[in-house]
């Protein structure tokens, strides 16, 4: 392959670098935010994750990493990504619409001392709004994991106690740059469950 083939590789390369070292400002957040998860968890919560597409394959990361483990041996921790039943989601889809999909679930399930979970790269996907002001209206702890910040985190920021946006509009990078934030959230989570006591 000759470097013409090679530029626009190194040029995605070089944009998550950038991306990435820009998530760096969001430790603090991701801090405080984990400190107020092993809170509701400790006290019988139970987080529930959602999205769409790769957005739904975070929430399904995000849950794995809490009732599996992130790096230590650890008691499992109560959590759901509400994307992985698919009898689920079509019949509220049929029944419903696609827009009621997770704030159905997040009605059903989520009680006060929960946390819900949203992953949304534009923060206007109606049924991520939807499932985090249903979360919100339960009483839940409402987190967002978003991006182009210029936007506010759009509608979905509205409905959450935290947001997340990482400082880019491109997909790709935002998704990226939302496995690393989820990682530096499951990394407190797992040292902090692998406590003894």
């Amino acid at each position: 392959m000759n470097a013409d083939h090679q530029s626009p590789l190194v040029h995605h390369l070089d944009e998550h670098l950038t991306v990435v070292e820009s998530v760096r400002k969001l430790v603090p957040a991701v801090q405080s935010l984990a400190d107020q998860v092993c809170a509701r968890l400790s006290g019988g919560g139970i987080l529930y994750a959602f999205g769409n597409g790769g957005s739904a394959a975070d929430a399904q990361h995000l849950a794995g990493e809490l009732v599996g483990r992130y790096c230590r041996e650890r008691r499992p921790l109560p959590a759901v990504a509400l994307s992985t039943d698919p009898t689920v989601t079509t019949c509220i889809g049929n029944d419903y619409s696609f827009e009621d999909v997770f704030a159905r679930q997040v009605t059903a399930l989520a009680r006060p001392g929960d946390v819900v979970v949203a992953f949304t790269t534009s923060g206007r996907s109606p049924n991520v709004v939807a499932g985090l002001r249903a979360g919100r209206h339960a009483g839940a702890l409402t987190v967002l994991f978003t991006g182009q910040p210029a936007a506010g985190g759009g509608p979905a920021a509205r409905y959450a106690d935290h947001v997340l946006a990482v400082p880019s509009e491109r997909t790709a990078r935002v998704q990226e740059a939302h496995v690393l934030l989820l990682h530096l959230l499951s990394e407190h989570i797992d040292r902090w469950a692998a406590l003894p006591g």
